[in-house]
């Protein structure tokens, strides 16, 4: 991050819309550049109920990155996992295909304990930030029940059940998010896109379909994200028409959409005043309407997680000196 950026940040704060395990990183870098001036808003679409407990997989995935936890070999669940749980499971005949590790389970039991305690989703995520040691604030989208579904060419699917079980193999038809019309943004989530500190607001590359939609279906935050003045900058999870990780390429193609940044640009068009694109893809922004920042958005050490952070915070704040943000939205 540039001086000027720095500078520029200094006593605000900036709000990230993030998913899994691809925005997760980006965060990550966030955090390192920002501490307690990052809140990263995750999503919940993915959550579901399976053995009686909880499941919460990208607010997990942001906890165990964030914190150091996240197990890097297999790029989901936690570090320095055991899988005994799984195993005496299997032998019961139990259900298997959504594999639990010793210590993850440990935060699937204490989360499932005390939402039935009466405590929300957003508090008890700050609570085990808070166990984690991190500094940043994580908050879940919104505490009501809002869940991705699929149809997809072999029937309805919720999200879990096409994305592991399944492992992305049906073909998807159109995606919905049940419960969205009657949720509501919690209130935390939208003090932080309101809060007059705000310098930027961030969407991370997560898969904008699965991951990043079903935060902005979620009554108020989009409204939100239309409403601010400041610069809201978004990161393309295609790189040279591939996804690095997931689903993504493969659902635009099965939902008839161009496997580029433009189609990313467009996406997310009215919400987005700026787009942070790969350097493979610098040639997109011929084609895009807005703001086209090119650099290298792989993320395969610590050092690029910070690197790449550091020039999306240099571009929102570039927009902020040019004033590109509010014409951008006015267009």
């Amino acid at each position: 991050m540039s001086a000027a950026a720095h500078d520029s940040l200094k006593g605000k704060r900036v709000v990230a819309l993030c998913g899994g395990v691809g925005g997760a990183k980006l965060a990550f870098g966030l955090a390192r550049k920002l501490g307690s001036d990052l809140t990263v808003v995750v999503n919940t679409g993915d959550d579901f109920e399976h053995l009686g407990l909880q499941i919460c997989p990208d607010i997990d995935t942001v906890l165990y990155t964030l914190s150091g936890l996240a197990n890097r070999v297999l790029g989901w669940g936690r570090a320095d996992e055991s899988w005994n749980f799984m195993e005496a499971l299997a032998d019961l005949g139990g259900e298997k295909w959504f594999n639990l590790g010793d210590r993850d389970l440990a935060l699937h039991v204490e989360r499932t304990h005390l939402l039935r305690a009466g405590m929300t989703l957003t508090e008890f995520t700050a609570r085990a930030a808070q166990r984690f040691g991190i500094k940043s604030r994580i908050l879940p989208m919104c505490d009501d029940a809002v869940r991705t579904v699929l149809e997809t060419s072999i029937g309805v699917l919720p999200f879990q059940r096409y994305f592991v079980e399944y492992r992305c193999g049906p073909r998807v038809e159109k995606i919905f998010f049940y419960g969205a019309d009657s949720a509501a943004a919690s209130p935390a989530v939208l003090s932080e896109l309101q809060n007059t500190e705000l310098a930027a607001i961030v969407i991370c590359p997560s898969n904008p379909y699965l991951s990043v939609d079903p935060i902005l279906a979620t009554p108020g935050i989009r409204q939100a994200l239309e409403n601010t003045p400041v610069p809201v900058v978004a990161v393309s999870p295609i790189i040279g028409g591939k996804a690095v990780k997931g689903p993504t390429a493969k659902i635009m193609e099965e939902l008839g959409i161009e496997v580029t940044s433009s189609a990313i640009a467009d996406h997310y068009s009215g919400l987005i005043d700026g787009l942070v694109v790969d350097a493979a893809d610098a040639g997109d922004a011929n084609s895009i309407d807005i703001p086209v920042h090119a650099v290298p958005t792989l993320m395969s050490s610590d050092e690029d997680r910070e690197r790449l952070a550091g020039d999306v915070l240099d571009f929102a704040m570039r927009l902020v000196a040019s004033g590109s943000q509010r014409q951008a939205r006015a267009s």
